[in-house]
């Protein structure tokens, strides 16, 4: 037995107007300070008004959000009390948003214990709004929410099926002007969520076809997006993170992710920068396992495929020319991470990308020796040869 979970959304040009509509008393809008500098979180709060409802801010989300900051999140919610919880911003927002929720219902939970084990009893107090303002982690249409461990230095992969927010809003006006670098990161992020997501063991047929439109859509719009920001490609790249969010989070995402995670937690890399290098490593791992699925997404985007091993090998070429085409690093090394640095924590990603949740989907999944072989290879460059 599967399931497919999946909020109301509400897309396209002037969809955040559609908050005029609801009802409600109070809304506590969790995000962070540049969405306060940026005037989004103003533009938000004028379309409450019109509906009526009164609301507060918790701006203090920063990126990779902390097990103390939706702790503190939540402290502000059960004061105020209010019936809504709005996420707006990247996927760091939006995903503290969800354990501001989850704790605001659930005060005697602890962050790191929301799991699909545990039964919530969410909407008792208040329902989600997910407001996205970048393209890419599609967080506005998951119940996924990553938390930062900042003890232990990992990131934790938490969430329930309650937590999947009942409205997500996906207006490309907040991506209008979304700045080059954040456009790629982002970016690159949609395309690893469509891939893995199509790939992993977990994949199943109401996700499939989601992976592989987002897929598409990203190959055809993300340089444009990057190189000229025009309103089509913007709107298109909106949509694709948000259907890549629908299908991986349907389905799971996989190793890069494992990777990309662990690599995050330690150097603080940028979530997508860090999964977008790790994907053509983990498909050249993967193939040669066999019985991988990317000779069909090659296919689809018109690539050669006519083996499993010829289109796994189109796929990693084309998402390289597109990494360069973003001018996106693609070697940890070209990251500024020195090798006496990676070195030095190296045990400690290793540790990390076994203990991902995302591992156990993998079409492939490392030993030990295998992850440090793919974090070195990864830092030279080389072709997965193993």
């Amino acid at each position: 037995m599967w399931f497919f979970a999946s909020p109301e959304i509400v897309f396209g040009e002037d969809a955040l107007s559609y908050l005029d509509e609801i009802e409600g008393r109070r809304a506590l809008i969790v995000t962070d300070e540049n969405m306060v500098r940026l005037g989004f979180v103003d533009r938000v709060i004028g379309h409450l008004e019109k509906a009526g409802i009164e609301t507060r801010v918790f701006a203090d989300v920063e990126p990779d959000p902390s097990l103390e900051t939706v702790k503190q999140g939540a402290q502000v919610a059960l004061a105020y009390e209010p019936d809504w919880i709005v996420g707006l911003g990247g996927g760091s927002p939006m995903d503290a948003a969800k354990a501001v929720w989850v704790l605001y219902e659930r005060p005697d939970l602890e962050p790191d214990a929301i799991s699909p084990a545990e039964t919530l009893g969410l909407r008792q107090k208040a329902r989600l709004i997910t407001i996205p303002t970048t393209s890419g982690t599609g967080a506005e249409a998951t119940w996924a929410i990553v938390l930062t461990d900042t003890e232990e230095r990992r990131k934790l992969g938490l969430g329930s099926r309650e937590n999947m927010a009942d409205i997500a809003i996906v207006d490309p006006i907040f991506v209008a002007e979304l700045p080059p670098q954040l456009t790629t990161d982002t970016g690159m992020d949609a395309l690893t969520h469509a891939i893995e997501g199509y790939t992993c063991t977990w994949r199943n047929d109401f996700s499939d076809g989601l992976c592989l439109k987002a897929i598409k859509l990203v190959f055809d719009y993300l340089p444009r997006a990057y190189a000229k920001g025009d309103r089509e490609a913007r709107e298109k790249m909106h949509n694709a993170a948000c259907i890549a969010g629908l299908g991986f989070g349907n389905a799971l995402a996989a190793l890069a992710h494992s990777l990309g995670h662990s690599l995050g937690a330690v150097f603080h890399i940028p979530h997508g920068r860090a999964v977008g290098l790790f994907l053509p490593y983990t498909i050249e791992f993967s193939v040669r396992g066999g019985g991988t699925r990317y000779a069909e997404i090659a296919r689809y985007l018109g690539l050669p495929a006519g083996s499993e091993e010829e289109g796994a090998a189109s796929l990693v070429s084309a998402i390289r020319g597109l990494l360069k085409r973003l001018s996106q690093p693609s070697t940890v090394g070209e990251l500024g991470i020195s090798l006496d640095e990676f070195e030095a924590e190296l045990t400690k990603l290793i540790e990390n990308a076994e203990n991902e949740s995302m591992t156990v989907a993998s079409p492939r999944i490392p030993s030990a020796e295998e992850f440090e072989r793919l974090y070195r290879y990864a830092y030279e460059g080389r072709v997965v040869d193993f």
